[in-house]
């Protein structure tokens, strides 16, 4: 993780540089953009889960200053959260995380003038807003219930409210811009989030000692140039 984050810092330091240059005509655009995302929760002690799917919309602004080099600033609304899994049985728990979400990430990009290929990259912070549960046995008196299936797995995480609302971490992103004027352009991305911050609090005396959000998404953009 140390090394990634080096990596991280070097492309945002030489996108910096690359854009202190002024012999390159920049641009501004704006657009919007909207997918799926594939969330999960990454717990220790191990919580047994799948990947949790929800929806991910935003709006984006993009400046670029010198050929191959740009900056992308967004404001998103995603839904993070986990699902966990009980082989063999029917039981069902899910938690969806609402956070509003700003990334400021370098752009890194090259191709014709017909279509782009990027890479983004940078530091990205959130802040919940809202959760939702769903489950299919009372998570309040699960010792009760004779055939849950309790032996090694944690059962804390049901009932416990998030103690940071306030998130941050990194993500990084490929994808592809497909121009069809000097104006507009579409775009597709696969991005990956990584959270620094724990949802659930992370004493000696609670049950994680770590519980970041971790997420896969999946966005088709427009963007439109401005100047």
């Amino acid at each position: 993780m140390t090394r990634f984050l080096s990596i991280l810092l070097m492309l945002v330091a030489a996108g910096s540089v690359a854009m202190a240059q002024t012999h390159y005509d920049g641009n501004i655009s704006v657009g919007g953009k909207a997918g799926v995302a594939l969330s999960r929760v990454q717990f220790n002690p191990t919580v047994p889960q799948s990947f949790q799917p929800g929806a991910v919309i935003g709006v984006t602004a993009r400046y670029i200053e010198e050929k191959h080099f740009g900056i992308i600033a967004e404001f998103n609304l995603e839904q993070h959260g986990w699902k966990e899994t009980f082989e063999g049985t029917d039981f069902r728990y899910s938690r969806n995380l609402f956070y509003a979400e700003l990334p400021v990430m370098s752009h890194i990009y090259f191709g014709n003038n017909n279509n782009h290929f990027f890479f983004n990259a940078g530091p990205q912070v959130g802040l919940l807003f809202a959760e939702a549960k769903s489950a299919n046995f009372d998570v309040h008196n699960v010792e009760s219930i004779p055939d849950f299936p309790k032996v090694n797995r944690y059962t804390q995480q049901y009932t416990l409210r998030p103690k940071n609302r306030f998130d941050y971490g990194i993500t990084a992103g490929l994808g592809m811009e497909m121009i069809r004027s000097n104006k507009r352009s579409f775009n597709v991305e696969a991005r990956f989030y990584y959270g620094l911050r724990d949802i659930f609090s992370n004493h000696k005396k609670d049950p994680f000692a770590s519980s970041a959000n971790m997420s896969l998404m999946l966005t088709l953009g427009y963007s439109y140039r401005v100047k």
